[in-house]
């Protein structure tokens, strides 16, 4: 579990402009991208320690529906959040973390054009 945990926090912190950090006001995991959250972990590994991560609305109920490890998002919009719990033998973690990219995406796409730019001017 912790070693899940630690992969999936490294791959969160490989995409571009994204910060995975224990949050202490949340206390929790959080992944960001210029300053939006776009998934949260629990900091603790047992078997209810559980991934929150945006998805598009459509997908979110297909995942559900064919996962019984993923519900609506604890704590969040449950149109465009889903939970994962990390015990999961569902997905693999290579399939987690397509769904943290797809999450990273969706957010990324909301920032404004303007602070995306200035970001990439600024890695270069």
């Amino acid at each position: 579990m912790k070693k899940r945990q630690e992969r999936l926090r490294r791959f969160g912190n490989q995409l571009p402009f994204a910060k995975v950090y224990y949050r202490e006001d949340w206390g929790t995991i959080y992944f960001e991208v210029a300053g939006k959250m776009f998934g949260t972990m629990s900091p603790e590994a047992n078997e209810s320690t559980i991934l929150t991560l945006k998805g598009p609305p459509e997908k979110n109920e297909e995942w559900r529906e064919v996962y019984s490890d993923v519900t609506a998002g604890y704590h969040m919009n449950k149109k465009h959040w889903n939970s994962i719990v990390l015990t999961t033998t569902e997905l693999s973690d290579e399939e987690l973390e397509q769904m943290i990219l797809l999450s990273y995406k969706l957010v990324w796409q909301k920032i404004p054009a303007k602070t995306r730019k200035a970001l990439e001017k600024e890695s270069t």
